[in-house]
């Protein structure tokens, strides 16, 4: 399973009718099998290339231009051939809300009910994903009672239900707790064998913990595509510590280079610093991380 973006552009029209700074702009990609990462800050164009990617989003949408072309194993984005598509794709977007009036397990047997699966074969599923997101013990509670971490796992389970071949999920880890966050990710990873899935968030965190791949996201433009690792190479020797006993020299470093840490020590305070070229003979290079390198390059972009 492999998605191809080739060229891809969206433009949104306001109520004017005039034409905003495309939200996707020439953007080109390959997700292959696997986890794959999407990583941006928020306004990035990260949820409206997975609008198109799940066909929320189409080309006969009022005020919307779509251009380029997408295409899901060979299948080509157009509206001929969504439904096709659509019964590949699991989708847990960045904001849902299920059914506030029925019990969880009500919940997901209906949407099980929606997408065709037998209802034995259904009851299973929703019983192991349960299982395997801890929320078995309030499988009886209505929605509206659920927790945002809770509602976040149900609507997971949700997209996890009809066992897509392409699954697509929204900062799947927002509001969770530590523990909850590593379940969530162990779950993916599990269930991405033989799969494509594509995780988008801004927490690097996250995708340092699941996958080798992943994309750079910015102003709808791609700034990076590519093995984890090389783009970790992009910020080697240009990541630096240093302890400083002043404040006003910390204040002033701030104004001129990107000070990604602060620690206070008994010294001082101990940064980090991004910089192409170290300005300051006590400044001594450091070992980038995969946050290191998103900041090196997003800057460049």
């Amino acid at each position: 399973m492999s998605i191809t973006i080739n060229d891809l552009t969206v433009t949104f029209q306001n109520r004017m009718k005039k034409i905003k700074v495309p939200a996707i702009d020439h953007a080109s990609l390959e997700i292959p099998g696997g986890i794959y990462g999407l990583l941006g800050e928020n306004g990035a164009g990260k949820t409206t290339l997975m609008r198109v990617l799940t066909t929320v989003l189409a080309p006969s949408a009022g005020g919307t231009k779509i251009s380029g072309r997408v295409s899901l194993d060979g299948i080509a984005y157009k509206e001929s051939n969504y439904e096709k598509i659509q019964r590949k794709i699991g989708y847990l977007p960045q904001e849902i809300d299920l059914y506030p009036g029925l019990t969880l397990q009500e919940c997901l047997e209906y949407m099980g009910d929606l997408s065709g699966i037998p209802k034995k074969e259904c009851r299973e599923r929703i019983r192991y994903y349960l299982e395997k997101t801890s929320l078995t013990e309030h499988r009886n509670k209505k929605m509206r009672q659920l927790s945002g971490g809770m509602k976040r796992r149900t609507g997971l389970i949700q997209a996890l239900l009809n066992e897509p071949e392409f699954l697509i999920v929204d900062e799947p880890t927002t509001g969770l707790d530590p523990e909850e966050r590593i379940r969530i990710r162990n779950l993916l990873v599990d269930f991405s064998e033989g799969r494509t899935v594509l995780f988008s968030t801004h927490v690097v965190e996250d995708l340092a913990a699941v996958c080798t791949r992943l994309a750079v996201m910015k102003k709808g433009k791609f700034l990076y595509s590519g093995s984890m690792g090389e783009l970790i190479q992009k910020a080697e020797g240009h990541v630096w510590t240093c302890t400083l006993e002043d404040e006003r020299e910390v204040r002033a470093l701030e104004k001129n280079c990107h000070v990604s840490s602060k620690q206070f020590s008994a010294e001082g305070m101990h940064v980090r610093i991004i910089s192409r070229n170290r300005a300051d003979e006590r400044w001594e290079p450091t070992e980038p991380t995969l946050e290191d390198a998103y900041i090196c390059v997003s800057n460049e972009g």
